[in-house]
């Protein structure tokens, strides 16, 4: 029972995951962090530990998710390496930044924050976008490396794999087609977690009160599970990206964002509502 208890949630919540991945090009830490949130929680973990814990091991679980999404996206020919590359390589570093930003504020305001970010990213992919445009690195690479920082920073503060704010960018800003925004996306999220999970790790190291298989703020049971479910459903959501049209693809986006960032922030408790 306790075994069922402990396993199922995260089994459920990897296939979700693995499959928001591959269709939406988001990580799926805004689905993690509230369920790891509520597992270390129950643990009887404090909440500033088992917040921590949750941006940590999420992230960690994005890792793989997101390579597999990726090689999915390129094998149907929808990734742009070029910009992936540029914007993944600044968003590692403002992953660490961000990551370390999230050890020292209070956890009330990183799940505020994260709500924020959360809500926000699906309000502005209601907002109309431009036309597409192909990429043109002569003249967009700085572009690519600008927004890559504040998209990592994002990513280590929340704990997500930054494809919620970086999906907005792409689209409205960079002027990506949706569905070449969701595969370039899983490129990025790859650089901002791994910077970010190494930076949670470091920061744990020595901290008391951890529980057992952890390295630093990375539960790595926790992750296991995930990763090993959520690779595969990776594949499934890259197949349904590629069926689906766009406009659906966005309507997901937007409806998934916003109630996940209405609930982090506390919306439906304040209203007494049981969701």
């Amino acid at each position: 029972m306790i075994l069922t208890a402990f396993f199922l949630p995260l089994i459920l919540t990897g296939l979700l995951v693995g499959a928001l991945s591959g269709l939406l090009g988001v990580g799926g830490g805004f689905i993690m962090v509230p369920i790891l949130l509520w597992l270390y929680t129950s643990m009887g973990l404090p909440e500033e530990i088992a917040l921590r814990l949750a941006l940590g091991t999420s992230l960690a679980a994005i890792i793989p998710t997101a390579i597999s999404g990726a090689l999915g996206h390129h094998r149907r020919g929808s990734v742009a390496w070029r910009p992936g590359c540029l914007l993944g390589v600044s968003a590692a570093a403002g992953g660490i930044v961000g990551a370390v930003l999230a050890t020292h504020l209070p956890p009330a305001a990183v799940r505020i924050f994260f709500g924020l970010v959360v809500f926000a990213a699906g309000i502005r992919i209601l907002i109309p976008q431009k036309t597409e445009t192909r990429d043109d690195p002569e003249n967009r690479d700085g572009r690519y490396l600008a927004w890559g920082f504040p998209v990592g920073v994002v990513s280590g503060l929340a704990g997500i794999g930054g494809g919620v704010v970086l999906i907005p960018v792409l689209t409205s800003v960079l002027r990506f087609g949706m569905l070449r925004a969701v595969a370039t996306s899983t490129v990025v999220m790859v650089f901002a977690a791994s910077a970010g999970t190494l930076s949670y790790m470091i920061a744990g190291i020595g901290v008391s009160g951890l529980p057992p298989g952890t390295i630093g703020y990375v539960g790595l049971l926790q992750a296991v599970v995930l990763m090993a479910v959520s690779m595969p459903a990776a594949q499934f959501g890259v197949a349904a990206a590629h069926r689906l049209p766009p406009a659906v693809l966005r309507a997901a986006f937007v409806l998934l964002t916003g109630y996940l960032g209405l609930r982090m922030m506390g919306f439906f408790s304040f209203l007494g509502l049981p969701f």
